[in-house]
């Protein structure tokens, strides 16, 4: 036998010797279980072969007694009578005619009884004996027993029920990962070991190049530390990614998991807590356990804001602090005495302003990566990483599919693409062509075509005019947003929509407010200007301004009676609070003052509407006509929009601060 052929073997000698057997000698005991049954049914077959047979205290009495054929009764325990047959019965038909066949001998048991109790069973058996003119008392004694079978019968349950429970271990512990009932305190945290290939690399990532340089940082620190720490500096302890949903938190710690060729440990904050108390905090340990052992190493929470609220204000109410404690053993590995060299923690939030402050501070979350929602030249990065895996007509316009999505995160850029390509799969197209972009792009935001929707003439004549007020309006007012489409076929819960391109401001002046206020009021403005009558469609418009109003009121200071005052808490606190965090007094100005916001600027918009009413009659009856307006129809009745906004080098438009409160 060759050298290697020998190591195998003993290595395969060691594997046998180290991995524990099971009880009873492996997998074939069978045997056991049937003998554990045999024998836990052994007492029922005992008792109808050739035992005392059970009878009522009417056979003992009208039978047996009335036939002077009772030897002698012994009572068992207080509990059971065994009644002996004299010899002169042993004959008699009526006594032995019995399925367990005739005793020939009387110095077993025929019969038995259960009684109730000692005293009752006397009494009952004085009277049986003077009615059956039985002059010699039949005797009586009393013994205590403790036989086999006695045993057996508390003890075989026993027995088969713990032979049940090692059953049920065995085949809920098979595998690597032992018995899991054993193991709720562990962490349950996924392992990419080094060396795993990932699907998803930094080359996925598009857009945020500043949050992306940073992540990319915590991979160089764990693969070349000497770079760092020559000078005295030291490796951050903890990063957390912040953002809104969709922005590319959790797809950024996909990347690090490749990227980093370091064990790599993922888990949900919710995973920490369990039903069990104390599962949070052990489950906590045993996941820095593990990272420790083989660091460097990276531990990945997502959705921290899970296990990570703040303590006290949250669980003031409630009686179970399982959360509050996990959290703590959290605190406590990230900067606590213990020695947490070599691991690096990534969480991801969409929540900051919910997690504790002692989370936050440096020493555990050293670097606080803010992902924002991507820009236009954003936009096109991440359109070009989603449009890769799709066949793609040459007339794709990556820029108009950028500029026409603003305020899109990465996830609904995905999103549009995905639809995209269903859209054009359903229209059995080989390409993916820009219309189906556009398709795709109105059905996310609107929702989808419901043409099989049954509106009367009425109805669908106020709609036309409601959507053509409101792009009569938002053309003519100089800061909105410019208008791409309208329609006044229904869409989800809409029966109609206006399609705008928002422009990416930081800021939102005054003026800019009271027009968008405007133009949602247009729809409304025009029902009344036209039908001299009011209906309940502008009610998603009427709940947007006045959302808008109490905003610019109350959070912005915008209002000149109010003053330059803001009641907005970014750190979340007044949310928890049952009152107001303003008196009553200040509540009614600040109604009023949002009163007179609205009127005025529905005011605004009536007059605007009348003095282009010919407009609005138009794009009405088109509406009506062919159910959509693109921007040539617009600008054919409504003309070029710079155009009208100025003329002559003034204005068109009211001053909007002569209708501001």
């Amino acid at each position: 036998m060759s050298t290697s052929q020998k190591d195998n073997s003993s290595n395969t000698d060691e594997k046998k010797s180290s991995t524990p057997k099971p009880p009873f000698g492996g997998k074939n005991i069978g045997w056991v279980y049937w003998v554990v049954i045999l024998l836990f049914l052994l007492p029922f077959f005992t008792n109808n072969l050739g035992g005392p047979q059970e009878i009522s205290w009417s056979k003992l009495e009208n039978t047996l007694l009335a036939k002077n054929a009772v030897d002698k009764i012994v009572v068992i325990n207080k509990e059971v009578a065994q009644i002996y047959i004299n010899e002169e019965a042993l004959t008699d038909i009526d006594i032995n005619n019995e399925p367990n066949g005739i005793i020939s001998s009387n110095k077993n048991p025929r019969y038995y009884i259960t009684i109730g109790s000692v005293e009752s069973f006397e009494n009952k058996l004085q009277q049986a004996q003077e009615q059956a003119g039985i002059s010699e008392k039949i005797d009586v004694r009393y013994e205590n027993k403790t036989s086999w079978t006695t045993i057996l019968s508390w003890l075989l349950p026993l027995l088969f029920f713990v032979f049940i429970w090692m059953f049920l271990l065995r085949s809920m512990g098979g595998g690597k990962g032992g018995n899991p009932m054993f193991n709720f305190g562990k962490s349950t945290a996924k392992l990419t070991d080094k060396g795993t290939k990932s699907k998803i690399t930094f080359k996925d990532i598009a857009g945020l190049k500043e949050a992306k340089s940073e992540v990319v940082e915590v991979v160089d620190f764990l693969k070349n530390p000497k770079d760092y720490t020559r000078l005295g500096a030291k490796i951050p302890k903890g990063v957390l990614l912040v953002g809104p949903p969709g922005t590319g938190k959790t797809l950024m710690a996909k990347a690090v998991a490749g990227e980093a060729q370091v064990p790599f440990y993922s888990m949900s904050g919710s995973e920490f807590v369990e039903m069990f108390v104390g599962v949070g905090a052990s489950r906590v340990r045993d996941l820095f356990k593990k990272a420790k052992a083989k660091a460097p190493s990276i531990i990945f929470i997502d959705e921290i804001d899970a296990v990570g609220r703040s303590r006290g204000k949250v669980n003031a109410f409630q009686a179970n602090d399982e959360r509050e404690s996990t959290l703590n053993q959290l605190l406590t590995e990230l900067d606590g005495f213990g020695d947490n060299t070599g691991v690096i923690v990534l969480a991801a939030t969409n929540r900051p302003d919910v997690l504790d402050k002692a989370l936050l501070r440096p020493g555990r979350f050293d670097r606080h990566i803010y992902l924002e929602l991507p820009n236009q030249s954003e936009r096109i990065e991440i359109f070009q990483v989603h449009l890769r895996p799709l066949k793609l007509s040459k007339n794709i316009n990556i820029e108009i599919l950028a500029k026409l999505s603003p305020g899109f995160s990465g996830a609904d850029i995905a999103n549009i693409c995905n639809e995209a390509a269903l859209i054009a799969a359903r229209k059995k197209k080989d390409e993916v062509e820009q219309e189906d972009f556009m398709a795709a792009r109105d059905r996310i935001i609107v929702g989808m075509e419901r043409k099989s929707k049954i509106i009367s003439p009425k109805e669908k004549e106020i709609v036309a005019y409601h959507e053509a007020g409101h792009a009569v309006v938002s053309w003519y007012l100089k800061h909105v947003d410019s208008l791409v489409k309208v329609s006044i076929i229904p869409r989800g819960k809409s029966l109609g929509a206006a399609w705008y391109l928002p422009k990416e401001r930081q800021i939102v002046t005054k003026s800019q407010f009271i027009d968008q206020i405007c133009a949602s009021l247009g729809g409304r403005a025009a029902e009344e200007v036209v039908f001299d009558e009011i209906s309940s469609g502008a009610l998603d418009d009427l709940e947007k301004v006045t959302k808008q109003a109490y905003t610019m009121v109350s959070y912005y200071g915008l209002d000149e009676e109010i003053g330059p005052i803001s009641y907005y808490d970014s750190s979340g606190n007044n949310d928890r609070l049952v009152g107001k965090p303003y008196s009553e007094e200040m509540a009614k100005q600040i109604d009023h003052e949002v009163r007179d916001l609205i009127i005025s600027s529905y005011e605004r918009t009536k007059k605007l509407l009348v003095q282009h009413r010919g407009e609005l009659e138009k794009l009405a009856q088109l509406l009506l006509k062919q159910e959509v307006a693109d921007k040539d129809d617009l600008e054919e009745i409504l003309g070029k929009r710079g155009e009208n906004l100025l003329k002559d080098g003034k204005e068109r438009l009211i001053n909007p601060s002569s209708f501001t409160s």
